[in-house]
């Protein structure tokens, strides 16, 4: 039997009748209902719910979406992706349709059933290990990216991913950036790997348990990139983070939600340290976690790829709305109601 939170009839939003595309709440909401699509379209096949029995396409076809590929994992076979176009109708040609995507790449988080649950947790694994790259899941969905990107440009390509569909959709607007593609991204809950620091009250022993955190990290950052230029002779090093610095992905967290709040330390701890005068040394300390450089440190480390949670730049928004557990803290539907009290700031590195 399908759930209330299933049905966008019961639970989709429902008020937003005409989209401002140069809305940032309304964006907001219709890439996380777009990403919740992703959800029900699995849920569809895990059910065997088909034709007027499917719950999925509401969630797209409400804003004038149509499904054009969904995105397959050749492991577990389940749906984890999908593309859509926007195709409004004739009558809204007159409106300003400026802002909006022309299609958008959107990204599952883990399902908690059987036909899919082995393979998300061991996706999730690979998030905390910094091995999302190498799985097969990803290279379908940076494909499927690739192409499309190719196809119509990047202006015209939306990502968005919730929890770890949020990973994949960082690890591909990443990937692209490097490339010259800045893609406008939406990741909604994404994992932030540390110690949930966040959780502790006072603000002192919290900006000092970051403090020590930045000096370890900044010294073994300096010393392995010292390491790398000597072993390179006198050729300059490229810097991976100022490379990426001008992508501004959009994050959405929620300060109650473990896995995802670190991300409010994390730039707060950066403003922090620049007012205190000790900007340089966080400005490599935010470049690499310390878990990454440990295992480098003792040759546990299998490639350099950079820690895929860090990022230089990004619009934060904080869903300051108190949550009533983990569970609500960490969903999707909190990103599209109708009244939430937010906070948002734009995050430049430099």
């Amino acid at each position: 039997m399908a759930s209330e939170r299933e049905c966008f009839e019961l639970s989709g939003p429902l008020h937003l009748t005409c989209i401002d595309w140069e809305n940032t709440n309304h964006q907001r909401s219709v890439a996380a209902s777009l990403v919740q699509g992703v959800y029900i379209v699995e849920r569809d096949r895990q059910e065997k719910r088909e034709g007027s029995e499917a719950l999925a396409p509401p969630w797209w076809e409400f804003f004038h979406f149509k499904l054009l590929r969904k995105l397959v994992d050749d492991v577990c076979l389940s749906i984890f992706g999908a593309i859509y176009e926007f195709k409004p109708p004739l009558s809204l040609r007159h409106h300003s349709l400026e802002g909006g995507p022309c299609y958008v790449i959107a990204f599952r988080g883990t399902l908690t059933k059987s036909d899919s649950v082995s393979r998300d947790l061991e996706l999730d694994v690979e998030v905390i290990r910094n091995g999302l790259h190498r799985t097969s899941r990803f290279e379908i969905a940076i494909q499927a990216v690739r192409n499309m990107v190719a196809a119509v440009g990047d202006s015209n390509v939306w990502l968005a991913g919730h929890s770890l569909g949020s990973s994949m959709a960082m690890l591909a607007g990443k990937t692209m950036a490097r490339n010259g593609a800045k893609l406008k991204s939406f990741l909604f809950n994404p994992p932030f790997v540390s110690a949930p620091i966040e959780r502790i009250q006072n603000k002192n022993v919290k900006h000092g348990i970051r403090f020590a955190g930045s000096v370890i990290t900044a010294g073994l950052s300096f010393a392995m990139k010292a390491k790398q230029q000597q072993h390179q002779g006198n050729r300059s090093v490229e810097d991976p983070f100022m490379t990426l610095s001008s992508w501004f992905p959009s994050l959405f967290v929620n300060p109650a939600d473990d896995i995802c709040s670190e991300y409010i330390g994390y730039f707060e701890h950066r403003k922090r340290m620049e007012q205190i005068g000790a900007g340089a040394i966080e400005r490599l300390a935010t470049q690499n976690s310390l878990g990454g450089l440990l295992m480098h440190a003792v040759g546990k480390a299998s490639d350099s790829e950079p820690a895929l949670h860090l990022i230089p730049s990004a619009n934060l928004t904080v869903n300051l709305t108190p949550a009533r557990d983990l569970k609500e803290a960490h969903g999707i539907h909190q990103w599209w109601a109708d009244s939430m009290h937010l906070r948002s700031e734009v995050h430049r590195y430099k």
